[in-house]
């Protein structure tokens, strides 16, 4: 059989393993990029498109117990669950209610807060060399608020983040429509965040990168990560093309990294929210020119080369089991209340999984128990924000410098 040897094998072709590896290529790496589908083709291909600046907080579990109610009713277009998950899911929810208390959730944010301030400049950077930068808009998003206490309870959030210096700007009902003249006149405000950057399409984008780290020399296999084993020094794994020999190895597979890392002996407490989009072909003269977010139904509408693109909010479910568009459903319905939305692009809902952990950090470093063995995962609601950051990061620690932030709070050990 042929032997593909390189220097590191990353496994994972969605925005992080490909920013990894395009990383780790930067400072003299060989690197061979492993994933069973093509890059971006998961995860990465089906979110918002928001390089979310200004998510300094991370999404905290509710606290409010009218909030918690809501929920709990199985009704509502923002959080959705199937009733058989609870009990296997009932853990894995209680540490993410202990780490979303006010104090705990101050430290998340706070280490947190490195990552984020980096997500923007270390696309752009990554956008510029791909040749890509067609594909993002600086018009940052906006939170809709739909009555003047909606408006009122977003504005005072926006100032208790005063201390981050974030660009915002509070919009009036005629503000917002000379802004977004689709927009239902019945909407009563906006909060305009000015720093995130968005795109057009976030699948095109890893493509790019993808591309880009081919240009350089790298080089993509298909293969079943879970087929990996370390022997004799090296990290081995078969693929289509031969088989793949690293003497390092960086797993950042998302949702599905515990499939490698349970047959590796590690316990980490990776969950999956699972989530929903479709496009719309809107009407004549209707357009979208940056995201928009409703707070009532958790969802965002974002305009992308294929439609305005629905993006949902929460779904707890296995994450293997069969899709469950009912929260699609629901979060349309309000959608057409907002915008014209038109007739639907797809035949089908897409669905994708978002890998969470319960204290709102990933992963990012050396395994542990493992020498060779490096973790990229669990970004949650921002890996597109944070791939670029984080990829950057793992690749200096690995390569012996001094990452541009201390990678302490994301160690493996800590679980």
């Amino acid at each position: 059989m042929l032997t593909i040897d390189s220097d590191v094998a990353v496994l994972g072709a969605g925005i992080v393993g490909v920013s990894t590896a395009l990383h780790l290529q930067a400072r003299g790496r060989s690197v061979v990029l492993v994933d069973r589908r093509g890059p971006g083709e998961e995860t990465s291909y089906g979110n918002a498109g928001l390089i979310e600046r200004s998510s300094v907080v991370p999404y905290a579990f509710p606290r409010s117990v009218l909030t918690l109610l809501r929920f709990a009713l199985n009704r509502s277009a923002d959080v959705r669950y199937h009733w058989t998950h609870l009990p296997r899911v009932a853990p894995w929810l209680f540490q993410y209610w202990r780490h979303s208390s006010p104090r705990h959730l101050a430290d998340a944010a706070r280490d947190m807060l490195p990552l984020i301030e980096r997500c923007v400049s270390e696309h752009q950077l990554l956008l510029k060399d791909a040749e890509a930068t067609h594909l993002a808009r600086e018009t940052g998003w906006l939170e809709l608020c739909r009555t003047p206490k909606d408006l009122a309870f977003s504005r005072e959030a926006a100032e208790r983040l005063g201390e981050y210096g974030l660009s915002y700007d509070l919009l009036d009902r005629s503000q917002l429509h000379d802004l977004e003249p689709a927009i239902n006149p019945s909407v009563f405000g906006a909060i305009h965040w000015r720093d995130p950057v968005t795109v057009s399409s976030p699948g095109a984008v890893t493509k790019a990168y993808a591309e880009l780290f081919l240009r350089r020399g790298g080089r993509f296999v298909h293969a079943d990560a879970r087929q990996v084993k370390q022997s004799d020094g090296h990290w081995k794994l078969p693929s289509e093309a031969g088989e793949v020999r690293a003497r390092d190895v960086v797993l950042a597979l998302g949702a599905w990294s515990t499939d490698v890392t349970e047959q590796l002996g590690y316990r980490i407490p990776l969950a999956v929210k699972r989530g929903y989009h479709m496009h719309f072909s809107p009407p004549a003269g209707v357009s979208l020119n940056r995201p928009i977010l409703s707070e009532y139904g958790g969802f965002v509408l974002s305009p992308m080369l294929d439609g305005i693109r629905l993006t949902t909010g929460i779904e707890l479910a296995p994450r293997d089991s069969a899709p469950t568009p009912v929260q699609l459903d629901k979060a349309e319905a309000i959608a057409r209340s907002l915008i014209p939305l038109g007739n639907r692009v797809e035949p089908e809902a897409w669905m994708g999984v978002r890998p969470c952990l319960p204290d709102m950090k990933p992963v990012i470093g050396g395994a542990g128990k493992h020498p060779g063995l490096w973790f990229n995962f669990g970004h949650a609601h921002h890996g597109f924000t944070l791939g670029p950051v984080t990829g950057r990061l793992l690749a200096e620690q690995m390569t012996g410098e001094t990452p541009a932030a201390d990678l302490l709070p994301y160690r493996a050990c800590r679980f």
